[in-house]
């Protein structure tokens, strides 16, 4: 799973952080201390941690996630993050240094 989508509201200080939804990798949401949760009024399920955005950011960050984007919308503060495919990063470089 390359892209990871966190949000909070309001609270970035002390979360809580929204790190996944229902399809997100259960390995990852496990590392980043997340459970599965359902919003009253909302009809799809989410994981949170308890953590503030700046922890997960750093969990995230020693696994090799980037930020490639952060917006905020209203009182919602979202991050986009990527991990880069070594093996695709290998294969562009051995390219790269073969085409010279």
């Amino acid at each position: 799973m390359p892209h990871v989508l966190i949000s909070t509201q309001i609270r970035l200080e002390s979360g809580p952080t929204v790190v996944g939804d229902e399809w997100s990798d259960k390995k990852l949401m496990e590392h980043l201390g997340a459970s599965m949760m359902k919003t009253l009024g909302n009809n799809f399920m989410e994981y949170r941690t308890p953590d503030p955005p700046r922890v997960v950011l750093d969990k995230l960050e020693k696994l090799d996630y980037h930020v490639v984007a952060m917006t905020g919308i209203g009182q919602t503060c979202i991050w986009t993050l990527h991990k880069p495919d070594h093996n695709t990063l290998d294969k562009k470089v051995t390219t790269s240094k073969g085409d010279s």
